[in-house]
């Protein structure tokens, strides 16, 4: 054998790289305290997710990934706080991943974004000035 690794542990050029809920200070992984405003969870659909996408995501996360981000904690929604894992989906699933998370350093509760975040502090709390 040639190559120790095969094409499944090669990068995936077309998907981004995963963000970290880490909180290196602490050591331990960042939750949100509560459901966010427009938690993909809450009765409605407040972020009008098309048909089926909310089993597609439940399904990846409970596969692959083994949780989700909220998205009111990503970059590109210009939140002051980094990225958490989804209260709504960490409250309805135990997942292998989130077990182990737990057991090995434990969460930290964060407050979830305010609904008007101001885009700029987000960018100046992630370094990114450019932006800003």
């Amino acid at each position: 054998m040639d190559n120790m690794f095969d094409a499944a542990d090669e990068p995936d050029v077309d998907r981004p790289p995963r963000l970290s809920v880490g909180n290196p200070e602490l050591r331990k992984t960042r939750r949100l305290a509560r459901e966010c405003a427009t938690c993909i969870f809450k009765p409605g659909n407040p972020m009008h997710l098309t048909p089926g996408r909310l089993q597609q995501m439940v399904r990846e996360a409970r596969g692959e990934a083994g949780y989700i981000i909220c998205h009111s904690t990503l970059p590109y929604a210009g939140s002051p706080v980094p990225p958490a894992l989804c209260r709504g989906f960490a409250d309805r699933y135990r997942t292998w991943q989130l077990q182990v998370m737990e057991h090995l350093w434990g969460f930290v509760d964060v407050e979830p974004p305010h609904p008007d975040t101001d885009p700029a502090l987000s960018a100046e709390f992630l370094g990114d000035t450019d932006h800003a």
